[in-house]
Parts: C-alpha cells; structure tokens; sequence
C-alpha cells in the first residue's frame, strides 16, 4: 500500500509541478510533511539541501530520496516513476499541440499567464526553507540561528553583487558554518 501511496503522491506533484523543480517544493513538502507524515519539517529541508547538491532535477532527486527513506530501492523507484510519468504524458500532449497550433496568440497568452504563479511559487518555497533554517524549532525568537541569517545575507549579497556561480557560494557557504558554529559555541 505505501508503494501505491507514494506512486500517488508524486505523480500529483509531478502533474501540478509547473515551472521546474523549485516550483514542485511547496507540493513535496505538503505531500510529505502535511497530508502524509513521512518526514519533519527539519528531514524535508535536509532531503532538499541534498536534492539540491545531488545532480539532476531537485524535484526528481526528492523523490527518489523521499521514496528510499520511506521504502527503500523499491520506494525511490516508485517515487520517481510517479514523479516523472505525468511530466512524459503532459510533455507528449504539449508538443503535439504545441507543433500544431504554435502561432495561435491564444497558446502564447497562456504561457505568459503561467509566470508569475510560477515566481509565486519558488518565492514561497524559498520562503518556507528559509524559516525553517532560521528557526529550526518553529518561529521562536528566542530561538533564532543568527548564524544562518548571517550566512545567508552574505550569500545573497555576494550572489547580487559579483554574480559568481551557485556552487561556489554553497561551498562558502558551508565552510563558513564549518567555521562560525564553533566559534559561536566557544563563546556561549
């Protein structure tokens, strides 16, 4: 039945995912922390952070990791079938009509109208991650990873200003952690 369960919930992930994979993480999360209770909050932003580092699409690369830690090889390869066979259905039936019917203003006013729910939609899951690395034990002021907030200010910044790529500011990134968490823990 989990096999079912999981094939289900990531094939509704892949059929309402539009916009790529940071669009998808929203679903996930609710498909994965709110209706079915497989991860915490804390599991699903390291299933993410993984996800992200691990190469391929994160919506995918979040499936098969979901899917191993709720059901092992045969859960992940259920969990990315269902991920990817309605994007392989859709995709067929797009190109078709797409080929047919491309210089329609009709076809080009929808996707137009597609964009900004798909900013939405990362904005709101880069929103969620971000809470959940500040506040790690929900929002508590009392509580709050100044550490994170600082190393994620300084990535930011340095990603407007200089442009340099992703990789190179998450490595910075962790090497900072690697170097401010102890320190801060010396001092407190």
């Amino acid at each position: 039945m989990i096999y079912l369960e999981l094939f289900w919930s990531f094939f509704q992930i892949g059929l309402f995912s539009f916009g790529g994979g940071y669009a998808s993480l929203p679903l996930i999360q609710h498909q994965v922390v709110e209706i079915h209770p497989w991860l915490t909050m804390t599991q699903f932003s390291d299933i993410i952070t993984i996800s992200q580092m691990t190469p391929g699409p994160v919506a995918i690369n979040s499936a098969t990791f979901v899917g191993i830690q709720i059901a092992g090889i045969p859960g992940a390869i259920i969990a990315t079938l269902g991920c990817i066979t309605p994007s392989c259905i859709i995709i067929s039936i797009l190109a078709f009509v797409y080929y047919r019917y491309r210089s329609l203003s009709t076809i080009q006013g929808v996707l137009s109208g597609l964009r900004p729910a798909v900013v939405a939609m990362i904005a709101g899951a880069g929103v969620s991650l971000f809470i959940s690395a500040a506040w790690p034990n929900g929002i508590d002021l009392s509580q709050t990873d100044f550490i994170a907030i600082f190393i994620f200010v300084v990535a930011l910044i340095i990603m407007r200003w200089k442009k340099p790529n992703p990789i190179t500011v998450m490595v910075g990134a962790g090497i900072g952690g690697l170097i401010l968490y102890p320190i801060v823990d010396q001092l407190l």
